[in-house]
């Protein structure tokens, strides 16, 4: 609540003279007045609570419960006696603005002039009048005048204000330091019969100095009379104001200009005070929105309940942090409700205001309408997309030369047109002629240079052969187009091309149908051998289906040793004869050996070590991922595998080519969701010339590995940009982008090349040619583990998990024959719940594929959380990669596949407990 009063002091009290608001006449003295009796300039508190100086005045922490304090000292006769001050019982971090200072100064002149002009007219005599003027301080001017107003005295501040003594003033004219407009319209005389009316008068002008320049004073007169009433004279006291009236008057020229500013502009101009919450806008509200100033609160929570609830919470939440961090500038776009209840679309801008503490006072800012911005945008590009459209379902390319900057702009169709990669920066010389047939480019240069002479008629119309600068493809292409011509000079060269290259062959192959029967003959016996080939494919499914049935027959051989062997030695243990027992055992571990060498050739692409380049023989390599591909693909899938029976070795990494060849069969699954066909076709083919320079391969013998499905299949525009990284027609969340660009860079990288062929409804192939490596595919080497378990050091406690129970329970008893304390548990869950005890462990052993949504890497994780370092040992059936993904296990993390020799897990299981291990 803001409070004022008037104060004088003496030595020990003061009391109020004049007071609105405070309560008290009467106050001890206190620290706010003895420090603003000294401050020159006055004395002004913020927040008197957080002031070390005032924050245990009894006036702070009693009544009337000061918070901001703003005084000026009163001074007469050059001596202070109180003090003229502003007070409010809540803080101001802000303080007074210089407007406010002003006017507090002001208020304490008037104050002095009137404690001044009171204590001379009580005098009533002229000695005594005479005696106050000489004593009057030097900041005001004191003057007395007879009732005609001629000076009768003058004092020093009135000679140092005005310019004149008191020698060149007694007995002239007061109106002498009027400006002549003012003595011409008679305002000295005026201001004294004001004075006869009212007691006194006041007012506020310009006043001349001797030198001829002006000052702004405010000055106060009061009629002189003597003992019996008579009128004696006049009084004029006048205190110079001319620094405060300037200031006064720029502010306000500094505010009209805002205000027309804010007037001119279509922007909706808004000031919001974040102590009061209180927001003033400018006219443009209700021109621009249609929100008259009586027709809503203006308040922030008007403005926020404007924005569109699917904006709101999200503007609230920006704005808010804008405010209560440490920036100044925020910027949102928005709907923002128009009266007629339409949405605008808006930019709005504001400005944060801060007090020395860092604290947001006050913010500013500016709402610009960007619909007409918007429709205009949406108007182009429905205009460019028509366009698009248009050139696209005529196959057209499109291009823009700027002559006069040399620059170049073709579309990704033009584009494709000279073999370049969409979005490829392009130019005259280093795109268009440098990509034009040796034998064309002088006639197609010379075609754009008449259309560029002013004296023709700008038209360009050409036919040329272009040699793809990436894909080495040749093509016909048919341009035109039209120059135009500012000032004589040509500026822009627009147009249009597209691919004539079926229409010219069309022609050649007629112009050549007598000269190229044996190269027809050759096609119809080259399509005879596709045919014989695809017979021996067929056949070659009938041997895959064998071998699968043979696979099968040598797995229940396995079985059924391994089933045997164990019944006998079951029945003679029960029997009590165990004379003999060891051949059975021998018989079920050789079984078990060789059930386990078939699933791990089976299962080949589950290793995800990075291995070095290496020769591989392509036809082992799929027939060893064959029951993978089958199972990852699904039943509803038929997979055909078709390769010759030997080929020649390949040089490149054996698990790249297994990631490659599963990526290839999953896009043919996700290409399938109805069930199909998948054809894994393996070849040795040699590529000369034209062949090879269209695969974009240097000549020479290759082995191609293709994918072959017969799913959906993909238009050619998307089929030409299915290698590109990150392209994916997937819908979100179900595809990266990256399984066909990674396959292309795989091939590339062992020297090879991808190619892509798709028919819309009719399926997709991708072939991946490799070139034949020299040598001889190299065997795969088996390793053993030691035969002699690993003695523990002693005391080692092992955490095995594990939801198969047989399974827990051979690891859990090997491992404790071999002298570990083993815990163990059948879950994820069971498993943290030991980790989470107070328990030791040294080592963790855990399945991947674990139950209740816990998988073991997960449950891995988590363990290294709570135990940091602790190793973990997985144990898993078939997948590594389940695992680790396309990265390596971190240190302390190792893998065993399934099945192991009890001799293998105890020598790992030592190795990692060891110093060494790990």
């Amino acid at each position: 609540m803001p409070l004022a009063a008037i104060q004088l002091v003496d030595a020990g009290r003061q009391w109020s003279m004049a007071e609105i608001g405070l309560g008290r006449r009467e106050t001890p003295r206190d620290a706010f007045c003895d420090r603003a009796l000294l401050a020159p300039d006055g004395l002004e508190v913020a927040d008197a609570a957080r002031d070390p100086r005032f924050a245990g005045s009894p006036l702070v922490t009693g009544r009337p419960g000061i918070r901001f304090f703003a005084g000026q000292r009163l001074l007469v006769d050059g001596q202070p006696i109180g003090l003229f001050c502003i007070i409010d019982t809540a803080p101001r971090p802000m303080g007074l603005d210089a407007k406010q200072r002003a006017f507090l100064r002001s208020l304490a002149s008037q104050a002095c002039d009137r404690i001044a002009l009171r204590g001379a007219a009580g005098k009533n005599t002229a000695e005594a009048l005479r005696r106050q003027a000489l004593e009057s301080a030097v900041d005001y001017a004191i003057i007395t005048t007879s009732p005609e107003g001629a000076v009768t005295s003058w004092n020093a501040g009135a000679a140092r204000l005005l310019g004149w003594g008191e020698a060149e003033m007694l007995g002239r004219d007061v109106g002498r330091v009027f400006t002549a407009r003012d003595r011409e319209a008679g305002h000295p005389q005026a201001e004294r019969q004001r004075a006869l009316l009212k007691g006194q008068d006041t007012g506020n002008r310009w006043y001349m100095r001797k030198n001829g320049s002006r000052l702004w004073g405010r000055g106060e007169v009061a009629p002189l009379r003597d003992a019996a009433g008579h009128l004696t004279g006049f009084l004029k006291v006048m205190r110079d104001r001319t620094e405060e009236h300037l200031a006064q008057r720029a502010l306000e020229a500094a505010n009209e200009r805002y205000r027309l500013a804010a007037r001119a502009t279509n922007d909706a101009i808004w000031d919001w005070d974040l102590e009061t919450r209180s927001v003033l806008w400018n006219e443009a509200l209700e021109a621009a929105y249609g929100h008259a100033p009586a027709s809503h609160a203006h308040d922030g929570d008007w403005w926020l309940s404007q924005i569109h609830p699917q904006d709101r919470a999200r503007i609230h939440h920006s704005i808010q942090a804008a405010i209560g961090g440490e920036g100044s500038q925020w910027t949102e776009e928005y709907r923002f409700r128009r009266a007629d209840g339409s949405y605008a679309d808006v930019l709005d801008r504001g400005f944060v205001i801060r007090d020395d503490a860092g604290r947001a006072t006050r913010m500013i800012g500016a709402m610009l309408d960007l619909s007409r911005r918007r429709q205009a945008e949406q108007a182009l590009r429905e205009s460019q997309e028509r366009l698009r459209l248009a050139t696209a379902a005529a196959g057209l390319g499109t291009f823009d030369y700027h002559i006069p900057s040399n620059t170049l702009l073709w579309d990704d169709r033009c584009r494709a047109l000279f073999g370049i990669k969409p979005g490829a920066p392009v130019s005259y010389a280093g795109s268009f002629l440098v990509s034009l047939h040796p034998e064309d480019r002088d006639a197609a240069d010379a075609a754009v240079r008449r259309a560029l002479d002013p004296s023709g008629s700008g038209a360009y119309v050409t036919e040329y052969r272009t040699i793809g600068l990436s894909d080495g493809v040749e093509r016909w292409v048919s341009a035109a187009g039209q120059c135009f011509f500012e000032n004589g000079q040509p500026v822009r060269l627009i147009g249009m091309a597209h691919d004539v290259s079926a229409r010219r062959h069309a022609e050649q192959q007629l112009r050549e149908l007598n000269e190229t029967l044996e190269q027809r003959i050759e096609e119809r016996t080259r399509s005879l051998r596709e045919a014989e080939e695809a017979l021996r494919q067929s056949q070659k499914m009938e041997a895959i289906g064998q071998l699968t049935g043979g696979i099968a027959h040598d797995f229940n051989n396995l079985l059924t040793g391994i089933s045997g062997s164990l019944e006998i030695l079951s029945l003679r243990m029960a029997t009590g004869r165990q004379e003999g027992l060891e051949r059975y055992i021998i018989t079920a571990q050789d079984a078990t050996a060789r059930a386990a060498a078939l699933t791990h050739r089976l299962l080949a692409f589950a290793r995800r070590q990075t291995l070095d380049p290496s020769p591989v023989e392509v036809n082992a390599l799929v027939a060893g991922m064959a029951d993978m591909i089958c199972r990852s693909v699904g039943p509803d899938i038929r997979v055909d595998v078709i390769g010759p029976p030997s080929l020649p070795p390949v040089l490149c990494d054996p698990h790249q080519l297994e990631n490659a060849l599963l990526n290839l069969c999953i896009n043919a699954r996700d290409a399938m969701p109805e069930g199909g066909t998948l054809r894994i076709t393996t070849a040795a083919v040699r590529l000369e010339g034209e062949a090879a320079a269209a695969l974009g391969l240097a000549p020479g013998a290759y082995v191609r590995l293709s994918a072959a499905d017969t799913g959906s299949g993909m238009a050619p525009d998307v089929a030409a940009r299915a290698f590109d990284p990150f392209f994916t027609t997937k819908p979100m969340g179900q595809g990266t982008g990256l399984g066909l660009s990674m396959v292309y860079g795989f091939a590339r990288q062992s020297g090879g090349q991808a190619h892509i062929a798709s028919i819309p409804g009719l399926g997709t192939t991708v072939q991946l040619h490799l070139p034949v490596h020299a040598g001889t595919a190299e065997a795969e080497t088996a390793t053993s583990a030691s035969d002699m378990p690993v003695t523990p050091v002693g005391g080692e406690v092992v955490l095995v998990v594990d939801d198969e129970a047989t399974i827990r329970l051979l690891v859990t008893e090997a491992l404790a024959q071999c002298g570990y304390n083993v815990l163990e548990a059948e879950d994820a869950a069971s498993g943290l719940a030991l980790l989470d005890t107070a328990q030791r462990l040294d080592l963790l052993v855990t399945d991947i594929g674990l139950p209740g949504g816990t998988n073991g890497r997960q449950l891995a994780d988590m363990a290294r959380l709570r135990r940091p370092g602790l190793p973990v040992l997985f144990i898993t059936g078939y997948a590594e990669n389940a695992v680790i993904g396309q990265a390596p296990l971190e240190p302390g993390l190792q893998l065993m596949t399934k099945p192991f020799s009890i001799a293998a897990l105890a020598e790992r299981v030592a190795a990692m407990l060891s110093k060494d291990g790990g």
